[in-house]
């Protein structure tokens, strides 16, 4: 059986070399830049919370940005913008998918 291509790309908070990105809330104002860009468009207020195309999180203790693949169908100057950035700042990109955790059964 195939498997199906990745629909994320997590931007790391590594370099190349192994070093750790700076500043420190740099996956935030990344996510924050995004977050107009998001199915249906911005609407008032969108600029509360981050799109679902493009998400800062902690992955293995490693900031992380996801970016789904949708970002690059709807705005594709925002999908080059984010992948600029990754590599302008030789950051590492894995093309994966984000699996939520499970969680414990309640008794």
């Amino acid at each position: 059986m195939a498997t199906p291509p990745a629909k994320e790309f997590f931007i790391q908070g590594i370099t190349h070399d192994g070093r750790t990105f700076r500043p420190s809330d740099w996956a935030e104002r990344l996510a924050g830049v995004m977050c107009q860009f998001r199915p249906g468009g911005a609407v008032p207020g969108s600029h509360l919370n981050y799109s679902p195309w493009c998400v800062p999180t902690v992955i293995g203790g490693v900031k992380c940005v996801v970016v789904h693949i949708d970002l690059r169908e709807a705005e594709p100057m925002a999908w080059d913008f984010v992948m600029n950035f990754a590599r302008d700042n030789d950051l590492q990109v894995a093309e994966a998918c984000l699996v939520p955790e499970d969680k414990p059964a309640r008794r």
